[in-house]
């Protein structure tokens, strides 16, 4: 199931926390439709935590340089990062939110 991070009505919409699980930063997103997401929370340009950038629509914006990250894939949308982040499998039971490092989706 994962660890469990934190009930899932903590999170704001569209803003990003941090959390850091086994050593593993992940940027923890509820978007303006109200999904949930769990991406890698360093730029892949610029070592830069995304937890503290801008939420848009289905996009993660680092407040560093200005590359968007999709919270769906973890590709980047721009330049100047070319690398994608990942993207970890998320679980809500009970209203609590879960999340395995271990677990990357593939696109």
């Amino acid at each position: 199931m994962g660890t469990r991070v934190c009930a899932a009505s903590e999170l704001g919409e569209n803003q990003p926390r941090r959390v850091v699980i086994d050593g593993i930063p992940i940027a923890l997103v509820k978007d303006s439709e109200g999904d949930f997401h769990a991406i890698g929370d360093t730029c892949t340009h610029g070592e830069i935590s995304l937890s503290e950038g801008f939420v848009e629509d289905k996009t993660l914006e680092c407040w560093a340089h200005g590359s968007q990250f999709s919270l769906v894939t973890g590709e980047p949308l721009n330049l100047p990062a070319y690398e994608p982040v990942p993207v970890f499998e998320l679980e809500i039971v009970d209203g609590d939110i879960y999340i395995d490092p271990t677990k990357t989706k593939e696109f």
